[in-house]
């Protein structure tokens, strides 16, 4: 546009977007840094700490920069162009296999905890999970889920094997990892906010590979609980560029749950309604994945609504948590089954019956529509009106019958999808 211009961003940054414009074939743009944060600062700490301050990185003046950058010509370094060349590693690798495991640590290819090696042996055992080809494309990932600010990465069935081996996993856990990878849903957000993200499990499928669904469920007290959330979470680091810190990972204090995220396999059968999935728009017993992402959960103790005696008001309890949850991701209730109980006996026959006394119907876009979750809506089908808040409420039953415990936390239920067309 021939008008000079300077951008003005946080040092924390610095990483990031010097990749950006690297990546973009400009690694010279030039970029002003500052001080961060600025938001929640007062006027005077804005003049004190940013307009008057010094540059992080440089230690120079901010405004006496700004001038320079405005006013000085171009340096033959900044007038260069370039890229990253983006490598996905050797096909091959004939050394030891410390050296193997050293180089996956070295590349920032793993969660750095010790992989099972993917051989190529183990990972045509792996490809034994499913009846897809190794070539297929399974999806796309980026960090934003967006494919603006980062690129989508592309992967195949195979690419999704050789993270399920580094996992752990057994075959018959792949076609649950092909389905979340289906999705093009990040496991690991970049999002300063430390986002968490969760899938939950219904259908038979649930038995068959032996996911936990009792005492201790969302904890990694089984193989295929733990496994399968720690592959989603190396899918997401290499197939979709995620988790890299200072550039695609930005999370303030981060969060332990990234690291196998939080897997459930609702209880169905000790649950007094029905599955999570039926409700939403699938056959009971039909194999459903449905993700989740949001801030977390914590225990229902955790929160000031809560309170322990003698006689315990559940439905009311629980009301008045989700009333403290935020609109950005609505609320989500993780019940052990003796609470699920005492809800249904406190007269609420169907979930549905305590979803509404617990988030009565938001205020509506008028004339916005949305589709109904699980997919899109059929040709001509009406949609439902647009809530005015981005959360939703979500009831899930899991864990062990001996004691009245439950966890409850900001999580929205996204996309939900078939387990089995990947086998």
């Amino acid at each position: 546009m021939g008008i000079p211009s300077v951008a003005i961003v946080l040092s924390e940054f610095y990483q990031q977007e010097t990749e950006k414009a690297r990546n973009e074939g400009l690694p010279g743009l030039r970029t002003q840094w500052i001080r961060g944060p600025v938001w929640a600062k007062t006027r005077d700490e804005l003049r004190r700490d940013v307009i008057n301050g010094n540059n992080p990185i440089t230690g120079k003046p901010v405004m006496q920069e700004i001038v320079e950058k405005f006013t000085k010509p171009l340096t033959k370094d900044e007038q260069k162009t370039g890229e990253i060349i983006r490598d996905k590693g050797p096909a091959a690798f004939t050394d030891t296999p410390e050296k193997l495991q050293k180089m996956f640590l070295d590349n920032r290819w793993t969660d750095f905890l010790p992989i099972v090696l993917p051989t190529e042996a183990l990972v045509n055992d792996m490809l034994k999970g499913t009846s897809h080809a190794p070539d297929e494309i399974v999806g796309k990932m980026s960090p934003t889920n967006t494919g603006n600010y980062f690129e989508y990465w592309t992967f195949t069935v195979k690419d999704v094997a050789v993270n399920a081996v580094m996992a752990g996993c057994k075959p018959e856990y792949l076609p649950i990892l092909l389905a979340a990878g289906s999705t093009n849903k990040e496991a690991i957000s970049v999002s300063d906010n430390s986002f968490v993200d969760a899938m939950v499990i219904n259908g038979n499928i649930r038995d068959e590979i032996g996911l936990n669904y009792s005492v201790g469920a969302m904890g990694p007290f089984a193989h295929a609980n733990t496994t399968i959330g720690r592959a989603w979470s190396l899918m997401a680091i290499n197939l979709g560029n995620c988790g890299k810190v200072g550039t695609t990972y930005m999370g303030v204090v981060g969060n332990p749950m990234n690291l196998i995220n939080i897997v459930i396999a609702e209880n169905e059968k000790e649950s007094p309604w029905e599955p999570f999935s039926v409700r939403r728009g699938f056959k009971k017993g039909e194999n459903i994945l449905t993700l989740f992402e949001g801030w977390g959960v914590l225990s229902a103790a955790n929160w000031k609504a809560a309170n322990w005696g003698k006689v315990m008001d559940y439905p009311k309890i629980i009301k008045d948590i989700f009333d403290q949850q935020g609109g950005l991701f609505g609320a989500c209730a993780i019940l052990s089954p003796p609470i699920a109980n005492f809800v249904k006996n406190a007269g609420y026959a169907t979930v549905q019956d305590f979803e509404k006394f617990l988030a009565p119907a938001p205020p509506q876009f008028p004339g916005a529509k949305m589709a109904p979750p699980g997919g899109e809506a059929k040709a001509g089908a009406a949609m439902p009106k647009m809530p005015m808040m981005g959360g939703s409420t979500a009831i899930i039953v899991t864990g062990g019958t001996n004691n009245n415990y439950y966890s409850i936390g900001g999580m929205r239920a996204g996309q939900s999808v078939q387990i089995d067309r990947w086998r």
